[in-house]
Formats: structure tokens, C-alpha cells, sequence
């Protein structure tokens, strides 16, 4: 990325999402500009915007500062060349240049399985031009440009530098943030992808930090640590990685959320059996399991969650790990008593007359019978557990407490 456009909503003001693309900006060193939004709504405040902003450390030039704002509705577009404007003039200061006479370069923002199209995905041309037609290697995939379409859904022919694009005639689903690279020939394509693709098996087969069912309870000799396995399935490539990375945050001490396998594309029957072997859950983001999918799931029993909505998602996983904790019992004392006498009745077993000195004894309540053995009296022996099946006051029965 080359410049940020940061929106904040006027009536809104700085929220929690603010401050984490902020944070991602500076991780990259990448300039910031704001754009405050909805300004003209009844209730909008572009000074409490830059104030909260300034506090951040983004002073406005406005204020003295060196953080370009601008005022802007996407509604009524009020201000939006003015924006334009400024992006230019940054671009200018900044000498963002790119040659559009050479193959093209890029990086892919957006990808997905398209049910008519097939895979499908947004590359932003960053140098070169992209044509129809051209042979392109991304990932470990290669393919051959079939279709183009910009930004309004419009079929176009060629794409040159800062021009988003969604492209058809990939092999797969590439990896959001994969570089996509335009190649001479289909021989050449093939021949690269081949290669990464091998070094991709050969890193997963060296790599010792990927968790499974089976390798973590072959290592792992702490019996008090669960793992709560996810197989996940999303719409898009971006969904999916975001979900990914709120999961990593979940898993604590005693539980590690360990995501079996994430793809694009509806639930299918190969997820429920994964599912079913791995002891998964499967959560779908704007995706549903199939007529074959639901079949299998009931048939091996394996729960099948869809959302909309990534908070809810991450509600529940927080409330499934919650659930897999072990309960923790208190010891809550009652009442104590001293054994007077004990005698035996046929039929009912060993009676003790006893006399309550603190507290109160209760009926069906856990009672331990202890005995000094020694010569001190703070060292006690536990000769009896077990549950106070009857109360009586001399012969008759209590029905609560004495």
C-alpha cells in the first residue's frame, strides 16, 4: 500500500476499528490520510474527529499539524474532489510512478469460488499493463486471463497501474495478498507454479508448528490442556483470514483453538468428514453446507454453525472453550457436630447419635467423619465420606435441619 485512506464517520467518531487501521498503517510506514465521513448528517462533528485523532497522534494540518484531512459525504459527494485533489497531490510529493509499458504486476486484495465463474479474483495492477488474454502465474496457481471486470462491473479489456481488476481463469483460489505476475507463454506459467507448489509441500511436510488432533495428543503430556478443533469455510479469502486472526487471539493457557482446515466456498461433504475425524466444529461465514453436506453431518454428528456476523462467531467459540474447562468445586462447611454414641440397626446400618456444636447439619448434605489419632489435636484422620441420608431429632424425622 502506497497511501491509506483512513474513513471516519463525523458522528461516530474515533471507534476501536480506528485505532487498529491505524496501528496496521504505522506497522507499515505507510502515510495516512482522513477522510471524515457523513458530515452531512445532522449530528456530525469533524472537530471532535480531529481532536480524538490529534490524541492519537494524527495532528490535522488544520491544527498545525502534518495529517491532511478532509471533510467528505459519500452521500451528497460534498467534498469528494477535494479529496481527489489532495490524493494527487500526495501522490506528486511522494513520486508514486509506475510503467504501464511492461508485463504486469500486482497483488491480489480479494479472492472467492464463484458457483457460475469459478475461482475468481480482485488483483490492483501496481505496474505494467494487464490485458485479455495474457498468462499470469499467482501463488501456486497459474491460468490465463479470460475475462476482466472493473470496479462497476463492467467488462474491460486492459488494466494498467492502480487499476483494481476481478479476473477470471485461475486454476484455484489464490491466497489474498498473493503477488500476481503476468508471464509470456502458458509453458512458463505451468512451470513456476510447479515449483512453488513443490516448495510449499516440502515447507508443510518440515514444518513441526502445524497442530492436529492426532500430533497434539501424541505430544502434548498435559491432560489438563484441550484443544478445540475448527474447521472453517468462508465466502471470500478476506472473511476467512480475518476470522483466522481473531481465533489466534481466543486460545489461552488451558485452551488452544487449533483451525483444522480454512477454505473458500460452501460446506462441503470433505469438510464434515474432516470435521468428523479432527473432533471439529464447522463455522461458516455467509456460506451453508450443501443438501450432501447436511446429510453427512447428521449422519456423523458433527455441528455445523453459519453467522454473518464475526462477533458472534467469536462469542460462541469464547463460550464452547468455557465449556470445556473442568468444574471447580468449593468445599462450603455447613455446620460440625461430635459423634455421642453410634449403634447399629438391622436393615439401616451404623447410626450415630451426635450433637451439633457450630453451624447446622442438613439432610442428602456431604458429611466427613474425622478422628484424631494422635496425641495433638490438630492432626485429623478422615475415616468416612459420604452423603447424610437422614436427620432425627431423638425419633423423629427432620425434615430440613437441626
Amino acid at each position: 500500500t502506497d497511501l491509506v485512506i483512513l474513513v471516519v464517520a463525523a458522528d461516530d467518531g474515533v471507534m476501536e476499528q480506528t485505532r487498529e487501521a491505524i496501528n496496521h498503517a504505522r506497522a507499515a510506514n505507510v502515510p495516512i490520510i482522513v477522510a471524515i465521513n457523513k458530515i452531512d448528517k445532522p449530528g456530525a462533528n469533524p472537530d471532535r474527529v480531529m481532536r480524538e485523532l490529534s490524541e492519537l497522534g494524527l495532528q490535522p494540518e488544520e491544527w498545525g499539524g502534518d495529517t491532511i484531512c478532509a471533510k467528505v459525504s459519500a452521500k451528497t459527494h460534498q467534498g469528494l474532489d477535494e479529496l481527489l485533489e489532495l490524493l494527487a497531490l500526495q501522490s506528486e510529493v511522494m513520486e508514486l510512478k509506475a510503467n504501464p509499458n511492461k508485463p504486469a504486476r500486482g497483488h491480489i486484495i480479494e479472492a472467492k469460488l464463484d458457483k457460475g465463474r469459478g475461482p475468481v479474483g480482485t488483483v490492483l495492477i501496481q505496474e505494467g499493463t494487464l490485458h485479455q488474454g495474457d498468462y499470469f502465474v499467482c501463488g501456486t496457481f497459474s491460468g490465463r486471463v479470460r475475462a476482466m471486470f472493473n470496479d462497476q462491473g463492467k467488462k474491460v479489456r486492459e488494466a494498467g497501474p492502480s487499476i483494481p481488476v476481478e479476473v477470471q481463469g485461475f486454476a484455484g483460489v489464490p491466497e489474498a495478498g498473493e503477488a500476481f505476475d503476468a508471464v509470456a507463454d502458458e509453458k512458463g506459467a505451468r512451470r513456476i507454479a510447479d515449483a512453488r507448489a513443490q516448495k510449499k509441500r516440502e515447507q508443510d511436510l518440515a514444518s513441526e508448528s502445524k497442530v492436529t488432533l492426532e500430533t497434539f495428543l501424541a505430544s502434548s503430556g498435559d491432560e489438563e490442556q484441550k484443544t478445540l478443533n475448527l474447521v472453517l469455510k468462508a465466502d471470500v479469502q478476506g472473511t476467512l483470514e480475518a476470522v483466522q486472526e481473531s481465533l489466534k487471539k481466543v486460545s489461552t493457557e488451558k485452551v488452544n483453538v487449533n483451525v483444522v482446515h480454512a477454505g473458500t466456498g460452501a460446506i462441503t461433504e470433505s469438510d464434515i468428514l474432516l470435521a468428523s475425524t479432527s473432533n471439529a466444529i464447522v463455522i461458516g461465514f455467509n456460506v451453508r453446507p450443501d443438501a450432501t453436506a447436511r446429510a453427512a453431518a447428521e449422519r456423523e454428528k458433527v455441528d455445523v454453525r453459519t453467522y454473518r456476523v464475526i462477533y458472534n462467531a467469536i462469542e460462541d467459540v469464547e463460550n464452547a472453550m468455557k465449556g470445556m474447562f473442568k468444574p471447580v468445586f468449593q468445599e462450603v462447611e455447613l455446620g460440625r457436630a461430635s459423634v455421642r454414641s453410634t449403634f447399629k440397626v438391622s436393615g439401616v446400618g451404623t447410626i450415630a447419635g451426635a450433637y451439633v456444636q457450630d453451624g447446622k447439619l442438613t439432610r442428602s448434605a456431604q458429611v466427613r467423619v474425622v478422628r484424631d489419632e494422635s496425641l495433638f489435636s490438630d492432626i485429623l484422620v478422615t475415616i468416612h465420606e459420604g452423603r447424610n441420608r437422614q436427620v432425627r431429632r431423638m425419633f423423629d424425622t427432620v425434615g430440613h435441619k437441626v
